[in-house]
C-alpha cells in the first residue's frame, strides 16, 4: 500500500515481461508443444500449425483472463492467491499419484 491507502499496481512492462515469461515457460516441453511438433512434421504446413496453435492459446488464455478478472470482483486477492495455491498443490499430488500408481503396475515382481 502507498501513503494514501491505496495498493500500488504493476506498471504495463513488469504486467507485459511477467505475464510473458510465466507462461513461455509454463508451455516449453508440456504436451500441447509436442502436440504441435508433432503435426507441424505430419501436416508439412508449420505455418499453418503455428496459426492454429497460436489461436487457441491466445483463447484458452483468453478464457483465463476473463474468468481471472470475474474472480477478482468477487474474492479478495489474497483469498484467490491461497485457492490457486490449493489447486496446484492438489493437482500435484494427484500427478503424482497417478505416476506412483502407474509406476507400481508397470513394475516387474
Amino acid at each position: 500500500m502507498t501513503e494514501s491507502g491505496t495498493t500500488q499496481r504493476p506498471g504495463f512492462t513488469t504486467v507485459l515481461l511477467t505475464t510473458f515469461t510465466t507462461v513461455f515457460l509454463a508451455e516449453l516441453g508440456d504436451k500441447t508443444q509436442l502436440a504441435t511438433l508433432l503435426l507441424s512434421a505430419q501436416s508439412g504446413q508449420p505455418w499453418l500449425v503455428f496459426g492454429g496453435a497460436a489461436l487457441a492459446l491466445i483463447c484458452s488464455s483468453l478464457v483465463g483472463v476473463l474468468v481471472g478478472r470475474w474472480l477478482s470482483t468477487v474474492m479478495q486477492p489474497e483469498r484467490l492467491e491461497q485457492m490457486a495455491g490449493l489447486l496446484m498443490l492438489g493437482l500435484g499430488l494427484w500427478l503424482g499419484s497417478q505416476a506412483l500408481q502407474s509406476l507400481i503396475s508397470t513394475s516387474p515382481l
